[in-house]
């Protein structure tokens, strides 16, 4: 459930990029915060790790208009994509509202998205919470890359491994460049957005 900041009028809802170590996660938000209004965003926080790092900034979003007379506060977050640091990927997933799943399509990388998409369904289910029923959207990232290149997995490919059960939203992206990283943003907020609504319209019901 999100947070209700009443001094504020605030909603703030929790999106977590999860992906295999190195497919693009801190890429995405770093991009994101470049982009984003100074007067919207807030400071981004850094945790250094031996090799990976997790990220966190919040902002305002304007365009994701209301929730029962309440502004969106966005909270993205990453996570260390290293097996080693399930740990923090448990702790990062506390209280979260929806996911970007960061599918890297380099080929080498191809069991690690499965292995981690695994580690994401099995973590969630710890939370009480279902792969199946939460705002999810995975995005492919890196197909900056020539679409023939042998390294590259075919889109084709990647549907099959990550999305043939799921039949979430998909989208291709170059984080890199920019490109796909704002239509991510903005499919997961909307999926986020929805939920969020749904559930604060039952609470209502219940306490009526």
């Amino acid at each position: 459930m999100p947070f209700i900041n009443f001094s504020k009028d605030e909603i703030q809802c929790k999106i977590v990029y999860y992906g295999a170590g190195f497919c693009g996660k801190t890429t995405n938000l770093q991009y994101i915060y470049a982009k984003s209004e100074e007067m919207t965003r807030g400071k981004m926080v850094s945790i250094d790790t031996k090799g990976d790092r997790t990220l966190f900034f919040d902002f305002l979003s304007l365009s994701l208009g209301k929730i029962r007379g309440f502004d969106i506060r966005v909270q993205l977050y990453t996570v260390p994509g290293q097996v080693h640091y399930d740990a923090t990927r448990k702790l990062v997933l506390k209280g979260v509202d929806g996911v970007v799943f960061v599918a890297d399509s380099l080929k080498v990388q191809r069991k690690k998205n499965i292995e981690s998409l695994i580690n994401l369904a099995k973590n969630l289910a710890e939370k009480g919470i279902s792969i199946r029923t939460i705002p999810l959207v995975i995005q492919y990232n890196k197909r900056d890359l020539h679409e023939t290149d042998s390294e590259i997995l075919p889109v084709e490919v990647l549907e099959k491994d990550l999305n043939s059960m799921l039949k979430v939203p998909t989208l291709s992206a170059s984080a890199l460049q920019g490109r796909g990283v704002f239509e991510t943003l903005r499919e997961i907020s909307k999926l986020v957005v929805k939920d969020v609504s749904r559930k604060i319209i039952l609470v209502d019901k219940q306490l009526r």
